[in-house]
């Protein structure tokens, strides 16, 4: 079964299949080895770990189409990708959509605010006509060369316009041709309990940690009926945490010893990263 159809099983289990957000191989190799079953490539993660700067827009098709590509020779996976606002208007969203199914991912993501866009747990969004973004959604759709790779539509409208508005915005959406659909940032446990019930297709709910929506257990959201549960930037900002934990024993103790509380021990660095297939490799080959 193709990693696209993997994924189109997966969202219509509505069985909150957990998704964590990888921001580069390494990181995809991690969320693969544990076992998870797909991997989403967050925009938010390549730009503060790429670029250092904030989910502000600053992002562009050729950095996550490379980290794209990366992830997609690191990992079997499923892959979600950030794609933004589609980078443009419809004529550039077909461009970026057969830029990152060429790249590997099996579904993007599209979101209808103004571009720049901001993370969606920022303050300050702005939203595109429903129009123009169904316009966006219909050029995706048509742009893909496989049906095996999925649209996924995201509203930031419920900061906006509020619960009613990003729950129409949602619908039209799906009538456009999205596969899935993401209302982004709802406010209240109630939104999160009562979304489901006015959408038919596959849902996806993001929980991030610190963010405008109140945390949910994924056994939960399955019981509500949501498809996928993304943890965005789980590993990002464990990834932080760990850096600032042993960093800050290597300044103020001037040394740092294979502490695994602290540093992933030497051998399992280089297990995560294949170095005994590549010695294995070098003996088949070698002259």
């Amino acid at each position: 079964m193709s990693t696209g159809k993997q994924l189109r099983e997966l969202a219509n289990a509505r069985r909150g299949a957990l998704v964590p957000g990888a921001f580069n191989a390494l990181s995809a190799k991690v969320i693969a080895d544990l076992g998870f079953d797909a991997i989403y490539v967050t925009g938010a993660g390549v730009t503060n770990m790429h670029i250092g700067l904030p989910d502000m827009g600053f992002m562009g098709l050729a950095e996550i189409a490379e980290q794209t590509g990366r992830i997609r020779d690191a990992v079997e996976l499923p892959i979600l990708v950030d794609a933004d606002t589609g980078f443009g208007n419809a004529v550039n969203t077909r461009h970026t959509v057969r830029t990152l199914e060429r790249a590997g991912a099996d579904c993007i993501q599209l979101e209808d605010q103004v571009s720049p866009k901001r993370c969606g747990h920022f303050n300050g969004k702005a939203v595109i006509s429903a129009d123009e973004m169904v316009g966006k959604i219909k050029a995706a759709v048509d742009a893909r060369r496989s049906e095996d790779f999925l649209i996924m539509a995201r509203t930031d409208a419920r900061a906006i316009d509020g619960f009613d508005a990003a729950v129409e915005r949602a619908q039209r959406y799906a009538e456009a041709g999205a596969d899935i659909l993401f209302v982004e940032a709802l406010e209240t446990a109630d939104e999160v309990r009562r979304l489901p019930r006015f959408l038919r297709a596959p849902l996806l709910m993001n929980m991030v940690i610190g963010g405008k929506t109140p945390i949910a257990t994924t056994d939960e959201l399955a019981e509500y009926g949501y498809g996928m549960v993304l943890y965005a930037n789980a590993a990002l900002q464990s990834a932080v945490a760990g850096m600032q934990r042993a960093l800050t024993v290597l300044r103020d103790e001037r040394h740092l010893t294979e502490d695994p509380a602290l540093v992933a021990p030497f051998k399992e660095r280089q297990r995560l990263v294949g170095k005994d297939f590549i010695d294995e490799l070098e003996q088949r080959y070698r002259a």
